[in-house]
């Protein structure tokens, strides 16, 4: 540990991935002023400490693949992080100190246990995508209106209930609800006339996703979602 704290006082990074670690390090202590990434991924570890937020420069967090049941209130200082994964623990709720951390852009909190939809993540202006996939979440409930990242994904819920309030996500582009309870009538006709969203994804629901054609405002959506799959062949042809 002696040689990796070193390493990570001249570089600001730390890699201590799959070496069976069943706490986080208190040696790490002497690096909270310098270290801005951190991979703690592929252990042991139950939780994470309390002044987890000591870490200021903190840029990069993964802490996936552990045994982590809960996130400290202390994450609220992480106040540079931009990248937070957190896949494949065992965390069922978050903190509401979350919605404090407002330079993130990556969040992965897939093959949790998280039950709600998580609106602690809404008002986080530079949030691009966050991925809930393989989690127990069973609705997508009003408010979810200030959630502003551009990718959402739900896959592999068990999501019944939709709010029309997810039209309303001021950059949403790509929502992905595959593998999930939703009936035809669930999917509110607004996604398709009143938002940005340019991919919807609902595959492996409990209708045909061709059938979606008969929703008021599909062809609308048709016109987004050509468009921006032009775009992405211009940009190929010119590459």
């Amino acid at each position: 540990m002696k040689k990796h704290i070193e390493t990570a006082q001249k570089t600001g990074a730390l890699n201590f991935t799959e070496k069976g670690l069943e706490k986080f390090p208190p040696e790490l202590v002497q690096v909270t002023g310098s270290l801005r990434n951190l991979d703690l991924s592929s252990n042991k570890m139950a939780t994470l400490p309390a002044n987890i937020g000591a870490f200021k420069l903190l840029k990069n967090l993964n802490v996936a693949k552990n045994r982590i049941k809960e996130i400290p209130q202390g994450i609220e200082n992480l106040i540079k992080l931009e990248m937070l994964n957190l896949s494949f623990n065992h965390i069922s709720a978050l903190p509401p100190s979350i919605n404090k951390l407002k330079s993130l852009k990556e969040v992965n909190l897939s093959n949790n246990s998280l039950t709600e939809f998580p609106l602690g993540f809404s008002g986080l202006k530079h949030l691009n995508s966050i991925n809930l996939a393989k989690n127990k979440i069973t609705k997508v409930p009003d408010g979810v209106e200030g959630i502003e990242a551009t990718e959402i994904i739900l896959n592999e819920n068990q999501i019944s209930s939709l709010s029309a309030s997810i039209a309303k996500c001021p950059r949403l582009k790509t929502l992905r609800l595959e593998e999930n309870c939703l009936a035809l009538d669930a999917v509110p006709s607004q996604l398709f006339t009143e938002s940005s969203v340019s991919l919807l994804s609902v595959e492996g629901n409990l209708f045909d996703a061709k059938s979606l054609d008969s929703v008021p405002g599909y062809e609308k959506y048709m016109e987004r979602y050509t468009a921006v799959k032009r775009k992405l062949e211009i940009g190929r042809a010119h590459v």
